[in-house]
C-alpha cells in the first residue's frame, strides 16, 4: 500500500531534491506545503491543505494537536520541535501512531540564550537595565563571573551538554546530573545521579535546569531545594517550566534567597501579569524563545533529522528520535 508524507519544512529547492531522492524508488509519495519564505522566522507553522488530511500517513510539522484526528490514516509525525508532550496526551493521536522529534537541533541556539542568561544576571545587567528606564545612576555592587564558578547542569543532554562546554570554555568547573551517571557527556567534568542533588546545590554557583516533564521532575526545585542554594547563586531555566516552583522561587528572590534567576520557560505558559515573578529585579524572564529564534545551523540539524527519517520510513526502518 502506497504511504504519502506531508512536509511542511520550509525547503529550498536543493534540500526538496533531497527528500525526493530519499524515497526514490518506494511506494512513498510526498507533498511539499512548507512556505520557504519562514525561513530564518520564529516558530514555523504547518500547513497543510484539508484534501491532503485524509491522505497523509505522515506528516512532517507541528501540525495543530486539536486537529489530529482529521488525520485518520496517520502513523507518524515527525516534529520541528524537540517537546512532543501535545501529541502524547491522551486520545491526540490513535494507538500506533509514531512520534518522532528534533532533539539534537537545539543545542547551540538554547545553550548561547541561557549562557546570555546567565553572564548577564552575574553583571546585573538586567537591573542596570531598569535603572536605565527610570534615569537613576547607581552602583549595584558586587558582580560575579563564571571563571572559577561550580554550574551544575541538571540534565545533559544535548542543550545541557552545549551549555557546560560553554560555560567550561569561560573558566567555569561543571557538573552534571543525569539518570544514568555512567553516561558521559561532553562538557561536563563530573558526572551525578538525581539522588545526589540535594548534596550537590549548596556548592553550584549556576543551576541550569534543561529536563523535560515529568512525574519526577515536577517542581525538582521547590522551597526546600531553593534553600539549599547559595545566596549568591544563579537559577537558570530553559527545559520545563514546571520543574520549578514559581510560588517558591518568587519567594526566594524577594527574600535575597538567590542572586538571580533567568527563566525562559515558565509554570504556567504564557506566565500571568498577576504573577510576582514580572516584577522581581532578579529576575530575567524571556517568553520560551531560546529554540524558536533558530541559527541557520539549527534550522539544518532539523531538516537534516527530518530528511534521515524520511529515508528510514520510505525503507521500512527504524525511526530515530522515536518518542512514542
Amino acid at each position: 500500500m502506497s504511504k504519502t508524507i506531508i512536509n511542511c519544512l520550509p525547503l529550498t529547492d536543493e534540500e526538496r531534491q533531497a527528500f525526493c531522492d530519499a524515497v526514490d524508488g518506494t511506494d512513498v509519495h510526498q507533498e511539499f506545503t512548507g512556505v520557504a519564505a519562514q525561513r530564518g522566522m520564529m516558530g514555523w507553522k504547518a500547513v497543510v491543505p484539508a484534501e491532503l488530511r485524509g491522505t497523509a500517513t505522515a506528516v512532517i510539522g507541528n501540525i495543530p494537536a486539536d486537529e489530529c484526528a482529521h488525520y485518520p490514516n496517520l502513523e507518524w509525525l515527525q516534529t520541528w520541535s524537540a517537546g512532543v508532550d501535545p501529541y502524547l496526551a491522551p486520545g491526540v493521536l490513535t494507538d500506533g501512531t509514531q512520534v518522532t522529534n528534533a532533539t539534537g537541533a537545539y543545542g547551540q541556539t538554547v545553550a548561547e540564550h541561557l549562557f546570555a542568561m546567565m553572564w548577564s544576571l552575574m553583571k546585573n545587567i538586567p537591573m542596570y537595565a531598569r535603572q536605565q528606564t527610570e534615569q537613576r545612576w547607581h552602583d549595584l555592587g558586587r558582580a560575579l563571573s563564571p571563571v572559577g564558578a561550580t554550574v551544575l547542569v541538571i540534565g545533559t543532554g544535548d542543550i545541557g551538554s552545549h551549555f557546560a562546554t560553554l560555560c567550561k570554555a569561560a573558566g567555569a568547573h561543571t557538573i552534571g546530573v543525569r539518570r544514568d551517571k555512567t553516561r558521559p557527556a561532553d562538557g561536563i567534568d563530573e558526572m551525578h545521579d538525581f539522588s545526589e542533588l540535594d548534596s550537590l546545590l549548596p556548592s553550584a554557583d549556576v543551576v541550569a535546569m534543561v529536563v523535560p516533564a515529568t512525574a519526577d521532575t515536577y517542581h525538582l526545585i521547590d522551597g526546600r531545594r531553593l534553600t539549599l542554594m547559595k545566596s549568591t547563586a544563579v537559577l537558570l531555566n530553559a527545559g520545563r517550566g514546571t520543574a520549578i516552583d514559581p510560588r517558591a522561587l518568587a519567594r526566594a528572590l524577594s527574600e535575597d534567597q538567590l542572586h538571580g534567576a533567568g527563566l525562559d520557560v515558565t509554570e504556567p505558559e504564557p506566565l500571568p501579569a498577576s504573577s510576582p515573578l514580572w516584577n522581581e529585579p532578579h529576575c530575567l524572564i524571556t517568553p520560551h524563545v531560546a529554540g524558536g529564534n533558530h541559527l541557520a545551523a539549527t534550522e539544518d540539524r532539523i531538516i537534516a533529522i527530518a530528511l534521515g527519517n524520511v529515508r528510514r520510513y520510505a525503507h521500512g526502518e527504524p525511526l530515530a528520535n522515536r518518542r512514542r
